[in-house]
């Protein structure tokens, strides 16, 4: 029997695989070490093989493509409804074998190691970032239980530590003015990290022609540009721009049944930090729209007015998620309305 569709349940050390005929039977069921993985994969004909989205399943999914198998990465939450009676090894590698042969699945976009390379960098960044937050919060909370207290902003931070360091008649210890001296020299050396990163994603961005092109849209920068070509390639997974807003979890959450239609907040799915960086880009365009007479500042100033700053700055971030999805599909170039 030749094999025309398999899952592979991903692990650390033990992998299980199940794969199916043309008519649906059962011809497959292995578990299988981490070194023996490629060996199995090499004996299957090629077919189509499907795994859960994880940390690995990039790697794993460009080793088996060696073998001319067709991969498609799936999303765990789209795997789970396939899974029958318990959770074990055996019976995700089988929903997962089942999930991939459903004509209308969603797949995660496969990534080059380039793409995984610029999103190391921004994760990296974020992660610097959120403990350059906790290291000014940390700072400020020590202050203020000396009765010091200033604005919860880290330039505020910047600005103040060093004066109250330097002020011997507040009232701090020697020991906790070198407590808090230690602390700020370590935001500023995490400032001097981020920096560095910064300019390497500038770098990145400068060799990206696909970037540089969504960057031209108002409310996306190097930052965003080089995130969402990391994120997405050239947008060949997703049908519409609608599609992609959707991934992005910027479209309406929903509930509804028969006649009854209800619509709530954004549905926040997918890339938490890429959806947060469109919308600080959203944000900038709305903030900046005031008093502007270009076609897309009136449309946004005229949304401000009937639904709010927030709704706005939403329906912007949404927007420019399709004209993303299709600048980076068409490769075309985005041309600004005069």
């Amino acid at each position: 029997m030749t094999i025309t569709a398999a899952g592979v349940d991903l692990a650390k050390n033990v992998f299980q695989l199940h794969g199916v005929d043309e008519a649906g039977q059962v011809c497959l069921r292995k578990r299988v070490h981490r070194e023996k993985l490629l060996e199995a994969i090499a004996q299957i004909e090629p077919c189509v093989i499907g795994i859960e989205a994880c940390n690995s399943a990039y790697y794993w999914a460009r080793e088996f493509e060696r073998f001319g198998h067709t991969l498609r990465i799936i999303s765990p939450q789209y795997v789970k409804p396939f899974r029958r009676n318990q959770k074990n090894d055996g019976n995700d590698a089988e929903a997962i074998c089942v999930a991939v042969q459903q004509a209308n699945m969603r797949f995660v976009p496969q990534r080059s190691i380039e793409q995984q390379d610029v999103q190391m960098l921004h994760r990296a960044r974020q992660r610097l970032v959120n403990n350059r937050t906790g290291v000014s919060s940390q700072i400020r909370g020590f202050l203020r239980d000396r009765g010091i207290a200033f604005a919860r902003n880290i330039s505020q931070t910047r600005r103040h530590v060093p004066g109250i360091l330097e002020d011997a008649e507040n009232g701090l210890t020697a020991s906790a003015r070198e407590t808090i001296a230690e602390l700020f020299d370590l935001l500023r050396n995490l400032d001097e990290r981020i920096a560095a990163f910064d300019r390497r994603i500038d770098a990145a961005f400068r060799l990206s022609e696909p970037a540089q092109r969504i960057a031209r849209i108002e409310g996306v920068g190097p930052k965003i540009a080089t995130a969402v070509v990391a994120a997405i390639g050239n947008g060949r997974e997703f049908d519409n721009g609608r599609h992609m807003a959707a991934w992005l979890g910027l479209v309406p959450r929903q509930h509804s049944s028969g006649d009854r239609t209800q619509l709530f907040g954004i549905s926040k799915r997918g890339d938490q930090q890429l959806r947060t960086l469109i919308v600080h880009g959203a944000r900038a365009v709305v903030r900046t729209a005031a008093g502007k007479t270009d076609p897309r500042s009136l449309w946004v100033n005229r949304l401000r007015e009937r639904r709010g700053f927030n709704k706005t700055v939403i329906a912007v971030a949404n927007k420019n998620a399709r004209i993303m999805w299709a600048v980076l599909r068409r490769e075309e170039p985005y041309l600004r309305a005069a």
